[in-house]
């Protein structure tokens, strides 16, 4: 049985119920004409300001019916996914609701409730998904050495997002998706470093626009921190399973988020971070607090359906890595007064 999934879950579950995961995000962005699935939700009634990811979601789920049934997360995630999941039950498909905790003051046994409540909607034990963790745990860490290709720079920003993301739902296939990391890992550790002179973090809800990644990099800067694509690949190696998802920031309020940005901002030596947003969700907000808080300049772009990057963005992105070279220059030159 495919098992769909609104956001990132603890895919050991699906995997030790011998059923299929499909992160729906992935599917709806990774279509052919995902703009045509935004289209079809708008003609079924969605609202225009809303996400374009709901609506992707939408039409995925209940249009395209990739999954059998679906994981819905109702904490830790969109809000607008409450009512998703009412539409998805009204067509027929069937739900699993699964949250996070937030505000909890004890986090550990909620989401041992939780964990406990999906094992038992899949069939299994929450031992068996525990015990699954010796198949993908290898994968995780091969997961990990991309990351470090890209501090290095022998992989792109793109492909570290591309394969972070991907980490989901291992693209429904462990096996491939092994193989396939691991024909990256053998290419970047035969290629040189590709040295450019900025230094660029970039966070926020994965973007929508997966293009601006060779925009950014065809300039004299790399990308060598996807903040929120590394929280989904669960870089956590917490030998308590349950914890490593308590660690996870993701789901969790800006202040954990903000601590992880800024101890990878020292650790990759970035220079400045862009913060990308979606149209019409609430993290928009929280980007006051991660601009006030961040200790290196922050650029905002904000997106809204797939497409290419516009004009406007792309200027204030070059203005943007203009001022970080600049910045650059001035230090070296203090530096030697």
């Amino acid at each position: 049985m495919k098992i769909g999934f609104t956001t990132t879950i603890p895919v050991e579950f699906i995997f030790a119920s011998g059923n299929i995961p499909i992160d729906l995000n992935n599917a709806f962005v990774s279509s052919a004409n995902p703009n045509f699935l935004i289209d079809t939700a708008h003609e079924e009634g969605l609202p225009r300001n809303c996400c374009a990811w709901i609506k992707g979601l939408y039409s995925v789920g209940i249009k395209e019916r990739i999954a059998d049934a679906v994981i819905c997360v109702t904490n830790g995630d969109c809000s607008n996914t409450h009512a998703l999941t009412e539409l998805f039950e009204s067509s027929g498909l069937q739900v699993h609701p699964f949250s996070y905790p937030y505000g909890e003051k004890d986090k550990y046994s909620y989401l041992k409730k939780q964990m406990e409540s999906l094992a038992e909607f899949l069939g299994i034990t929450l031992n068996d998904a525990i015990n699954y963790c010796e198949v993908t745990d290898p994968i995780r860490k091969k997961l990990k050495k991309i990351d470090a290709l890209t501090v290095e720079g022998k992989i792109s920003g793109f492909e570290n997002h591309l394969r972070l993301i991907s980490s989901t739902d291992f693209n429904s296939n462990l096996e491939t998706f092994s193989k396939e990391l691991d024909e990256l890992i053998y290419i970047a550790n035969n290629s040189p470093a590709i040295k450019k002179t900025v230094r660029i973090g970039f966070g926020g809800v994965p973007t929508i626009n997966p293009s601006i990644y060779n925009f950014i990099e065809n300039q004299n800067c790399k990308i060598v921190f996807n903040e929120v694509q590394r929280q989904f690949s669960i870089p956590s190696e917490n030998p308590d399973y349950i914890c490593r998802y308590i660690e996870y920031t993701y789901p969790y309020g800006i202040n954990e988020r903000i601590a992880d940005i800024q101890k990878e901002i020292t650790l990759r030596k970035i220079d400045g971070f862009i913060h990308y947003v979606q149209s019409f969700c609430y993290r928009q907000i929280q980007d006051i607090l991660l601009r006030k808080n961040l200790l290196v300049p922050v650029l905002t772009i904000e997106g809204d359906s797939p497409g290419k990057v516009d004009g406007r963005t792309k200027i204030r992105i070059d203005s943007f890595i203009e001022m970080l070279e600049n910045r650059k220059k001035r230090c070296k030159l203090l530096a030697l007064i």
